[in-house]
């Protein structure tokens, strides 16, 4: 449970690359995500393209530390197709998460970056990675070695705990 505790949003890198064997196992801890009936909606864009990288950068006001990160994850969903389509933001939500403690575990920092559900933005982000039409940005995962060290804050507040007897 220690990247659960340790786990804090990294937006500075150090300017050395990621190894591509802990690339592999970021992603298949995003795949071990719980989805609704198990449609698994994912699917993953991995971007080490410095081009790419720095279109990235411009998607929003808070996306500008993208261009140097060693590399971004962009988890994407099937739009169509899914026994429940509705609940694909809720699945990726998990697999986000399971990939962000991946990230922790390993060593290595990142910072959640919002796009679904703001269409602008998908919309951009779609076009910048040509995703074919039956998939949707749902975030942008920027990864790295961390340049900043701090520790993650109490966030567990007993007030918000209410049993229902």
């Amino acid at each position: 449970m220690s990247a659960i505790f340790e786990r804090i949003s990294i937006r500075k890198y150090e300017n050395r690359p990621v190894e591509d064997e802990k690339i592999k196992e970021i992603i298949k801890a995003g795949c071990a995500a719980p989805s609704a009936g198990n449609q698994q909606p994912w699917e993953f864009y991995v971007v080490k393209n410095r081009e790419i990288l720095n279109k990235l950068s411009e998607v929003h006001q808070w996306s500008g530390l993208i261009k140097d990160a060693a590399f971004a994850i962009v988890p994407c969903y099937k739009n169509e197709g899914l026994w429940a389509q509705e609940f694909a933001h809720v699945d990726m939500a998990a697999c986000t998460e399971n990939m962000l403690l991946a990230i922790t575990e390993l060593g290595l920092g990142a910072v959640w970056i919002g796009i679904a559900p703001d269409e602008t933005r998908m919309k951009m982000v779609d076009n910048i990675l040509s995703l074919p039409g039956n998939l949707s940005s749902f975030a942008i995962i920027p990864v790295g070695y961390p340049a900043e060290n701090r520790a993650q804050e109490n966030r567990y507040d007993e007030s918000r705990i209410h049993f229902a007897e």
